[in-house]
């Protein structure tokens, strides 16, 4: 309670006796201080009543740092989700360029393949890329971005780094269709690379694979043997390869072997092939000879006039032998 203006502290009151406590009580705490100071006796009182003192000052300030530490842990976590978030879309995002990245690599080593195919055996081919496939049970097909404006023909063959492919059955002003060698439809005269062995590898509507039905029994044919195109038929360029025997057993006739084999090109991953331009020299037969006569030196000049007409008459078109009469009449002697 305030004191009244009239009233006055006893400690500091205006008689000596107020002025001789003030006095004594100023004298003792220099006192206490020196001492302290030069001995040190007072720091265990001092040390026991901070020890009582303490846990009111941490009870006095635990509101405080409890709401310090509600506002840190908030702020740390939406620091933590931030920073989260943040690492999850730089994740995301650098797995998706080295996926990027190694999808071209592998689309830069098969295109190194076909130039190093191309250049080693100097082919006039053309670069296509893949835009469709047809992939069922009864056709095998795929589509180019090739077709009739840049010089792309029905009867192509189309090659990959590793072999052949199919060949060209359809074409459009833009694109083209390709029929693959494992089409139920399709047929390629091939060679067994290690016996010289000429058959013909047909499409199967199984896995994807080449099949030989008709191969002697006394063929000597093994699993493992490569097969390559025979220039046979005058569409497939010879020496490309075309498949691996997978497997030869005996057809169901029991007259033949029939043997399995499996696509040297990849198909199932194909995304840039060849097309060739360098056809197979068509086989046939042969041309006919020009029926020859004496050379016109050694005819004799007068039978020269009346021998032209007959020299210049085919002779599957004339008869083997005239009459008499018809004879006579044109002035040619008999022989």
């Amino acid at each position: 309670m305030p004191l009244a203006r009239e009233e006055s502290s006893p400690l500091f009151a205006g008689t000596a006796a107020g002025t001789l406590r003030l006095i004594f009580y100023l004298a003792m705490a220099m006192v206490l201080m020196v001492l302290d100071h030069r001995n040190g006796w007072l720091w265990r009182l001092r040390y026991a009543t901070a020890i009582v003192i303490e846990p009111v000052y941490r009870l006095a300030s635990l509101p405080a740092d409890g709401f310090h530490a509600l506002s840190v842990a908030f702020a740390d976590r939406r620091m933590l989700t931030e920073q989260n978030q943040r690492l999850r879309e730089d994740l995301l995002l650098a797995n998706a360029k080295l996926n990027r990245m190694a999808a071209v690599a592998e689309q830069n080593q098969r295109l190194k393949e076909l130039l190093d195919t191309q250049h080693s055996l100097e082919l006039h081919v053309q670069l296509a890329r893949v835009i469709g496939m047809d992939m069922g049970a009864f056709r095998h097909r795929i589509m180019i971005n090739l077709g009739a404006r840049d010089g792309i023909k029905a009867g192509q063959p189309v090659i990959d780094a590793h072999g052949v492919v199919g060949q060209i059955v359809d074409v459009l002003p833009n694109s083209a269709t390709v029929m693959l060698v494992t089409d139920p439809d399709h047929a390629v005269p091939v060679v067994v690379q290690r016996t010289g062995l000429r058959t013909i590898a047909y499409g199967s509507r199984n896995d994807q694979q080449l099949t030989l039905p008709n191969v002697p029994m006394a063929a000597d044919l093994h699993q493992g043997d490569k097969l390559l195109t025979s220039g046979l038929g005058g569409r497939f360029p010879q020496g490309f390869p075309v498949g691996e025997i997978g497997s030869v057993e005996p057809a169901a006739s029991g007259m033949f072997l029939e043997a399995h084999a499996q696509p040297t090109a990849d198909l199932d991953r194909v995304d840039e092939v060849l097309v060739l331009h360098d056809l197979a020299e068509s086989a046939g037969p042969p041309s006919l000879v020009q029926p020859a006569g004496p050379p016109a030196s050694e005819a004799p000049a007068p039978a020269s006039t009346a021998a032209a007409p007959r020299a210049s008459t085919p002779v599957s078109a004339k008869p083997f032998t005239q009459p008499a009469s018809t004879q006579s009449t044109t002035g040619t002697p008999q022989t």
